[in-house]
């Protein structure tokens, strides 16, 4: 297997801790050659610390020097409609993380710049990658096409906010102030409190939005939320009831991530670990219950691997055309469209802003 040429740019704390060290592993696979970031001794400390050869400020020269096979950008989701039309443009498979960007807007023009240059652009939703819903997603589709659990009725997400560190080793940090960035500005529709509302919604719950889909495999729309802001309720297109629950309650040290997919007769539970805990995968509880035997309860014990990690090894394998990206921008411009039409219901409904 040829080794893939990897540039990174941005090293910040999501830089290193949810990528960097994780590609920096997996050396059967890739090699990390080159990275790029605006603060100079930073970018030398983590250079250093990684053992990245080449170290550029500007990562359009690193794309310009280095034959690269692929560029982790890991910025700030309000800097993409300024930061992706170079990757677009460079031809460069390339990811970032969630959301695609801030707007319905940009992310249609950063969509339709990419499908114009034939890029891949695959977005970080990493909990895709976890070997617990890979796992359960293949026994929901296996239920839906064989039917012998009965119609799929329900899919509940709960997600309080909670220890998302989950004990990750501190990332480097040089000390230096962040170069001034123009911040994509919040959707012109929206005032000031609703456009902060809907940021601070797209940066927390749109995993679980995205996840939802996932589950489902296919989509659907939003039809009611709560005026206190702690459940959204939806439909899909073949009309089953999906619901998140967001902020219920609140934990300090622990991590409370449950996604529940409910057939007539049993259900697939996945419980997922913090975002950034060392090589955990997720827990699966399959039931079935036929109504004639006692029920069953099925707890597949899988490897100890992050999503990060292996979010990481899926990719390489879109960059090596093995098989598609998890989720690509095209897909993720409907998580986007999803959390507006739900901002959109708490203004107009409950006057909430």
């Amino acid at each position: 297997m040829k080794k893939l040429r990897i540039g990174f740019a941005g090293v910040g704390g999501m830089g290193q801790m949810a990528h960097l060290n994780n590609y920096n592993v997996l050396t059967e696979e890739c090699e990390v050659v080159a990275l790029s970031e605006p603060r100079p001794q930073q970018a030398k400390l983590v250079g250093a610390r990684y053992g990245v050869p080449k170290v550029y400020e500007d990562y359009r020269e690193m794309i310009e020097r280095e034959q690269l096979d692929g560029v982790i950008a890991s910025q700030s989701y309000r800097l993409h409609a300024s930061l992706l039309p170079d990757l677009v443009r460079s031809g460069l498979p390339f990811f970032t993380e969630k959301p695609l960007c801030l707007s319905v807007e940009e992310g249609e023009r950063l969509v339709a710049l990419g499908e114009a240059h034939g890029s891949l652009h695959m977005v970080g939703y990493h909990k895709r990658s976890d070997l617990a819903m890979q796992y359960a997603k293949r026994v929901v589709d296996e239920w839906k096409l064989s039917g012998e659990m009965g119609a799929l009725r329900y899919i509940r997400v709960s997600m309080p906010p909670g220890d998302w560190i989950g004990g990750m080793d501190r990332n480097l940090d040089s000390g230096e102030p962040r170069p001034n960035a123009t911040l994509e500005p919040y959707p012109a529709e929206f005032s000031e409190a609703a456009g902060k509302a809907y940021d601070i919604f797209v940066n927390y719950y749109i995993h679980q939005v995205n996840a939802i889909r996932y589950l489902l495999g296919e989509s659907y729309r939003l039809t009611f939320g709560d005026r206190s802001g702690v459940l959204l309720a939806g439909e899909s297109d073949s009309g089953v009831c999906v619901t998140l629950e967001m902020e219920a309650y609140r934990t300090t040290i622990e991590w409370h991530e449950t996604l529940l997919v409910a057939f007539e007769k049993g259900f697939v539970k996945v419980e997922l670990p913090p975002p950034l805990a060392r090589q955990r995968a997720g827990k699966v509880t399959v039931m079935r219950d036929d109504g004639t035997n006692p029920p069953t309860y099925t707890q597949p014990v899988l490897p100890n691997e992050a999503a990060m990690r292996s979010q990481a090894r899926n990719f390489l394998a879109a960059i090596r055309g093995e098989r598609k990206a998890p989720c690509e921008a095209k897909e993720a411009l409907e998580d986007l469209k999803l959390a507006r039409d739900y901002i959109r219901f708490m203004q107009q409904q409950y006057n909430c802003y």
